[in-house]
């Protein structure tokens, strides 16, 4: 049994879509769990789409994502180059060989009877004008240096058919589809034709892309047939959709790779939840390292149905690989993030991550959960009233109170030992401990929501600085009453 070779061939346009990413993830995925070789190709035939440093966006991706391909243009495995305008005088010569086998023919039809073909939608089918041409007069166009293209010479008659991994058995008319360019008049092959001798003579075996080529794939087919080559197998996936009526398209600027990761998304997390859209591993756990997914892939577990990316679950998945870090690890990746906070510098980012990696689910959450530290002053005091707990503005400027002036006595400024004097002062006072807790928490931060409890913050603050803080909002209670 030949060793399976997968490859990913992009485009050099810009930055990674995440359907682009899935495409690669299960090829290298497939190709990983079956012992063989994943290939990297560059697509770059279509100059005027073409971004300019691109390429280096392509190689930075995979890296970020863990995928590393076994051969590329900086891995030469022997079926190189690796970049498409590299084997440009390539394509010519296997055209003229299909010719020859009678796969494709020359045609010098001019736009004017190009567009004469169009029916009233502006849709046009080539209607073979060309085929009849004989030799001779193919020729004497030729060194007359007339424009042509080639043309793919697919059967009038019958249907095309071939077995997909993914959706089985697939059969098209062949009236269905036209004799699609392969050569352009500028020499360069369309994306159809170089992507059919680029993967046989990189001995590709199995071609895994998205499920827009599932009906186009008979043209394929009849290529490799027309050549005596061997056809692949092919595993064509269904789109990831934005909602339930629109594909997620980099065209409307839907978020790629390296906007996931701006807004502080872990990269293995982002893998790890690509691979589950369209794909359902047997277990039940959904946190899988790439050790793991390769472990499990398994074709039989793709969905012919479309589906649906869900930020929110990214995000779940995402903080579940948060929790896991070691405070080094999360310190090392929330460092830039540290740094555009109000705190930048100005605290221990190891205490600071240990509040919180089990309180952020994106790393870009921690500006806003810790400029509080830097950034206090007049606030909304009815934040104090909490029904459920019975706590109103009153009982909390009380409550407060108690608590400055028996806080101003503790020495070991540690959240255990703070804590403690919370707990004795409750009892003491006949309160929850609620009741005297969450307005500190509210008094020492003027926010609703922070990275760890009243103690937490008191420790983190200092004695000084809380002591103040506790002045300033008495003070804005008795105001405010």
């Amino acid at each position: 049994m030949a060793k399976v070779r997968t490859r990913f061939a992009p485009s050099p346009t810009g930055f990674m879509h995440i359907g682009n990413l899935r495409t690669c993830l299960y090829a290298y995925l497939f190709a990983k769990k079956n012992d063989g070789a994943f290939v990297l190709r560059i697509e770059d035939t279509d100059r005027e789409r073409y971004v300019e440093g691109a390429v280096d966006v392509i190689y930075s991706t995979l890296a970020k994502a863990g995928i590393t391909h076994d051969e590329g243009p900086d891995k030469d495995g022997g079926y190189g180059p690796y970049i498409q305008s590299q084997r440009k005088s390539l394509y010519l010569d296997y055209a003229k060989e299909l010719v020859e086998k009678g796969g494709a023919y020359y045609c010098f039809c001019d736009k004017e009877r190009l567009d004469s073909l169009k029916d009233g939608n502006g849709v046009a089918k080539y209607d073979k004008h060309c085929l009849s041409l004989s030799k001779e007069e193919v020729q004497r166009r030729i060194d007359a240096k007339q424009p042509y293209v080639i043309r793919q010479n697919i059967p009038s008659d019958g249907a095309s058919e071939y077995d997909d991994m993914v959706f089985g058995h697939i059969s098209v008319p062949n009236e269905d589809m036209e004799d699609g360019v392969l050569i352009k008049s500028d020499g360069m092959p369309t994306y159809n034709f170089a992507n059919v001798v680029d993967d046989h003579l990189m001995a590709i075996n199995y071609v895994i892309r998205g499920v827009e080529y599932l009906s186009s794939t008979p043209k394929y087919n009849l290529m490799y047939d027309a050549f005596g080559w061997e056809r692949p197998h092919y595993m064509h996936l269904s789109p990831i959709m934005k909602d339930a009526q629109r594909k997620l398209s980099k065209r409307y600027g839907d978020a790629n790779f390296e906007d996931f990761l701006a807004k502080g998304y872990l990269p293995e997390a982002i893998v790890n939840y690509i691979a589950l859209l369209g794909w359902s591993p047997k277990g039940n756990e959904e946190k899988l390292s790439m050790n793991q997914l390769v472990e499990q892939f398994d074709v039989d577990g793709i969905s012919k149905s479309p589906s649906i990316f869900d930020e929110a679950k990214m995000r779940w998945l995402n903080g579940e690989y948060i929790k896991q870090m070691s405070v080094e690890d999360f310190v090392k990746a929330a460092t830039p993030y540290f740094e555009e906070s109000k705190a930048a510098g100005k605290y221990d980012y190891s205490e600071l991550a240990k509040l919180l990696i089990p309180r952020v689910e994106i790393l870009s959450e921690i500006p806003d959960k810790i400029n509080f530290l830097e950034e206090f002053g007049e606030y909304d005091v009815t934040m104090f009233e909490h029904k459920k707990m019975k706590i109103t503005k009153e009982i909390a400027l009380a409550n407060l109170k108690t608590v400055r002036q028996d806080f101003a006595e503790e020495e070991d400024w540690s959240d255990t030992a703070l804590k403690a004097r919370g707990m004795a002062l409750a009892e003491k006072t006949g309160c929850k401990s609620g009741q005297i807790f969450l307005p500190l928490r509210l008094a020492l931060t003027g926010v609703a929501t922070t990275p760890g409890g009243a103690t937490e913050m008191a420790q983190l603050l200092g004695k000084q600085e809380s002591l103040r803080r506790l002045d300033f909002s008495i003070d804005l209670l008795e105001r405010n009453i």
